[in-house]
């Protein structure tokens, strides 16, 4: 039997249903994503650090009251003095003889190229131990020094034995060795300078000791600061080395006295180890204040000091409190 036309009503042509009235949206707390991962690694963590903390306290082999005897003794502080010496006078006769050797190596002089070049390899192949050893035995290879036309008659005569006290072997190996780490840490912070900067610089006609003081140091100096303030870091470690060259530092001072008094070497290396500590941390500290100085201009923003950041954590912290407290 035929339906008649248009009795029949596609799908495609259906109205669509009318539709229903949605309910209101209740309010839902949003939770955050769970991390069981990172709790569990957080508390793996805290158990090994709480271990740690309590065999450095209860364990009495350390002798935690021999290290409070030890730690500000005159000859302790005396081994200090001599070490903050050194690491001084190193840090920037390394310095000076790194810029240049840096020069030097992007000088446009095949002689001085080649010379930094030579210098760097070998310093940087020979151990420090080694160049120490060599100069404190210098007065046996060369009994006098002097200065004046090569294979013909001399000007000045130096005594070698009389200059060599063992403080200026100290300092004279470690600025050898610290100048060619320098050169290349100086090196690379002039070559990240931006090519552009020279170009424009020299378009304006400037001076090149202008064009260096001016434009090109300040901005590698971003880059040359955290990468040499690692080598300082490196070099006040590698004082320790002078005890072999019989000059006390901290470290030298440290090994006598636990000669004299074996029972106390294991509490006098913890002496050493603390100061060592401080040491470094206090240039860490002069790094971050050093970078923060030369990035202005570079960044928008400058990274906040820890001064501030404690501000900033305390302010957030009373804002959830206030936060939790009206819920």
């Amino acid at each position: 039997m035929s339906e008649p036309p248009g009795a029949a009503v596609s799908l495609a042509e259906a109205p669509p249903p009318a539709d229903t009235p949605s309910k209101p949206l209740a309010a839902q707390r949003v939770l955050p994503l769970r991390r069981p991962g990172r709790w569990i690694a957080t508390a793996v963590v805290l158990v090994l650090a709480a271990q740690f903390v309590h065999g450095l306290v209860s364990n009495p082999f350390y002798q935690w009251d021999r290290f409070g005897y030890w730690f500000l003794r005159p000859t302790i502080l005396d081994g200090l003095l001599i070490t903050l010496e050194v690491a001084a006078y190193s840090a920037v006769l390394g310095l000076l003889g790194g810029i240049l050797l840096a020069l030097a190596r992007l000088s446009k002089s095949p002689v001085l190229r080649a010379v930094s070049w030579t210098y760097v390899w070998a310093l940087r192949s020979i151990p420090l131990i080694v160049v120490l050893l060599f100069l404190y035995n210098f007065s046996a290879l060369y009994q006098t020094l002097s200065v004046g036309v090569p294979f013909g008659p001399a000007f000045f005569t130096f005594d070698e034995s009389r200059l060599a006290t063992d403080m200026v072997v100290a300092v004279i190996g470690l600025s050898l060795n610290e100048a060619a780490y320098a050169a290349e840490v100086v090196r690379g912070g002039i070559l990240s300078v931006d090519q552009g900067q020279h170009e424009a610089a020299s378009a304006l006609g400037l001076p090149k000791g202008y064009q260096f003081r001016k434009i090109v140091w300040p901005q590698a100096l971003r880059s040359i600061t955290p990468n040499y303030v690692n080598q300082l870091i490196g070099l006040i470690k590698a004082t320790s080395l002078v005890f072999y060259v019989s000059l006390l530092d901290l470290f030298g001072t440290a090994q006598t006295m636990g000669a004299t008094y074996p029972g106390d070497i294991v509490p006098l290396l913890l002496v050493v180890t603390v100061w060592y500590l401080i040491l470094t941390s206090v240039v860490s500290v002069i790094q971050f204040y050093v970078e923060r100085y030369y990035a202005r201009g570079a960044t928008r923003t400058l990274p906040p000091t820890p001064l501030q950041k404690l501000r900033t954590g305390l302010t957030d912290l009373r804002a959830r409190i206030r936060r939790e407290a009206a819920v």
